[in-house]
C-alpha cells in the first residue's frame, strides 16, 4: 500500500493530469494534455499522452468504468517497483520527447517546460533542477532521467532526487 508520502508526490502528477478537475483521469483529460503538448510544438509529447491512456486504462480501471481514481493509479503505482522494465519504458519515452533538440540530454529550459506544459501554469524550476543534475553538468542525461523516474515512481524516500521530477509539490 501507497505511504502518504507517496500518495501527496502521485497526487499532484494525478491533478496535473485530472485537465477538468473532475477527481478522474479519462481519456478526455489525455486529449487536452496532448493538445497543450502539440500547442507547444512537440507532437512527439502528444503522441505520448495519448499512447498512455490505453496503458493506464487497462492496467488501473479495476472496475471497468472508463475512469481512474487516484486509487487506482496507487495500486498500479504498488507494482511498479516488481516491473522495472515499464518504469525504464516510459522514462525513455518521455526522455525522447522532452529532449526538444534531441541532443541527448534535458537542458534547464526543457525542464522547465516540460514542468510548465505538464502543470498548465508557469513554474519556477531554478530551484529544483540542481538537485535532479546528479553530476551538475547542467543537463540531464538519459542515465539521469532514468534514475529519477525511477525514484519518483518506484521510490518512497523523500530525501531522493527523484522526488522531485515532477517539480515541487
Amino acid at each position: 500500500m501507497a505511504s502518504g508520502f507517496q500518495r501527496r508526490k502521485i497526487a499532484g502528477v494525478f491533478d496535473a493530469m485530472d485537465v477538468d478537475g473532475d477527481g478522474f483521469l479519462q481519456e478526455a483529460d489525455f486529449i487536452a494534455l496532448a493538445k497543450r503538448w502539440a500547442g507547444t510544438g512537440r507532437p512527439r509529447m502528444a503522441a505520448v499522452m495519448l499512447g498512455w491512456w490505453p496503458v493506464l486504462l487497462a492496467a488501473s480501471d479495476l472496475d471497468r468504468d472508463g475512469k481512474v481514481t487516484l486509487d487506482e493509479v496507487l495500486r498500479v503505482v504498488d507494482g511498479l517497483g516488481e516491473m522495472p522494465e515499464a518504469v525504464v519504458g516510459t522514462a525513455t519515452a518521455m526522455f525522447e520527447a522532452v529532449d526538444e533538440d534531441g541532443d541527448g540530454s534535458i537542458s534547464v529550459g526543457e525542464y522547465r517546460r516540460l514542468i510548465e506544459t505538464w502543470s498548465g501554469r508557469p513554474v519556477d524550476t531554478d530551484e529544483v533542477f540542481p538537485l535532479l543534475d546528479l553530476d551538475g553538468d547542467g543537463h540531464l542525461s538519459a542515465e539521469e532521467f532514468t534514475r529519477l523516474w525511477t525514484e519518483f515512481w518506484s521510490g518512497d524516500d523523500p530525501d531522493a532526487p527523484g522526488t522531485w521530477v515532477f517539480g515541487r509539490f
